[in-house]
């Protein structure tokens, strides 16, 4: 079980681990023993999420998030299977927990008057140091 807050925690046939050899630094160790983890969340069919959070978390999750709606979260930055595992479930409680604020709505407003004002000015401005830039006529 993974508790992502007080309303909401994540059920053990929603969430599985598959550990397999990591790459990088870690000498013989390395070749021996699976640190690696790959934690895979059925988010499309979590009862614990509504369609909203599910849209949000959709998302959020970009390419980690596949064609059947798993969430896929690799982790192998330590030489620690149970650091990495950690770090997994981490990682995909604070993706929930970010789906589950809402966006404010956008209000939408009309410039102000001195707004319009400044940039007018500005436009009449830099047309006048266009203006300069023409050709320079005979003087006679």
């Amino acid at each position: 079980m993974i508790r992502v807050n007080d309303d909401i925690v994540l059920q053990d046939w929603e969430v599985s681990e598959r550990f397999s050899l990591s790459s990088g630094p870690g000498g013989q160790n390395v070749n021996k023993v699976a640190t690696a983890v790959e934690l895979r969340f059925e988010a499309a069919r979590s009862p614990a999420l509504s369609k909203a959070v599910k849209a949000r978390l959709r998302r959020i999750a970009g390419r980690r998030w596949t064609g059947e709606g798993v969430i896929v979260i690799r982790v192998e930055e330590t030489r620690s299977q149970a650091r990495n595992r950690e770090i997994a479930r981490e990682r995909l409680a604070g993706m929930i927990r970010r789906a589950l604020a809402e966006p404010k709505r956008r209000i939408a407003t009309r410039p102000g008057a001195g707004a319009k004002r400044r940039r007018l000015e500005a436009k009449a401005r830099r047309g006048r140091i266009k203006v300069l830039r023409g050709r320079v006529g005979r003087e006679e």
